[in-house]
């Protein structure tokens, strides 16, 4: 009886052991903390700024996607070369914001009406798009930009584009948080372009 009220007892301890040092039990893993989504609206910069003002949203990361030149620089990308559109790395904390709260704020941020340009930026490379990475992200894409065709609220189609996440590529440094880094500028830009104002037109105050 010793022995077995032993062995019992070290099976309790290693049951609590397991409980308190957090082992997995039948293979269960806690959820991501953090999730990588990617989307493109023209100046990398303005959009920068957008979606780090998205509450749960840890850091958005100007870049490239789409195109078909490894490593392209901001030089081949802006000259409309690489196939490549401006785009941002937004990474974001799921338990505070999900993936449609981006969608809203994508849409709320783009002209989604003009194709291949987003406000004085004309080209390709400053097309809008959503770049989905699962088929998830791909269905709440489609129902997010069929929900802007029905409602009916642009007389013109809605022409920005859906289309598989490939390779990003981070932009130079001295483009990460250009907003933050030079305010001036970056301001001048932004209402010189005519964003803010065309943003107002198309959606309404925010």
């Amino acid at each position: 009886m010793t022995i077995l009220r032993r062995l019992t007892s070290i099976a309790i301890s290693l049951v609590i052991c397991a409980t308190l040092t957090g082992w997995p039990s039948n293979g269960v893993q806690s959820a991501p903390t953090t999730a990588k989504a990617y989307f493109a609206g023209g100046c990398f910069w303005c959009m920068e700024e957008a979606f780090e003002k998205v509450d749960g949203v840890l850091a958005a990361v100007s870049g490239y996607m789409g195109g078909t030149v490894a490593n392209p620089t901001y030089e081949e990308v802006s000259a409309g070369r690489t196939g490549h559109a401006e785009a941002v790395e937004v990474t974001y904390d799921p338990t505070k914001v999900t993936y449609q709260k981006l969608l809203d704020a994508f849409w709320r941020n783009i002209d989604p009406v003009t194709p291949n340009a987003q406000f004085c930026d004309h080209g390709t490379q400053y097309r809008a798009a959503i770049f989905y990475s699962t088929d998830e992200e791909k269905r709440l894409s489609e129902e997010s930009k069929r929900a802007i065709e029905e409602s009916k609220r642009f007389p013109q189609p809605i022409v920005t584009q859906l289309g598989q996440a490939s390779t990003f590529y981070p932009a130079e440094e001295h483009h990460q948080d250009y907003y933050k880094k030079n305010p001036l500028r970056y301001k001048y830009y932004k209402y010189g372009c005519g964003r803010a104002q065309r943003l107002e037109s198309l959606w309404g105050k925010s």
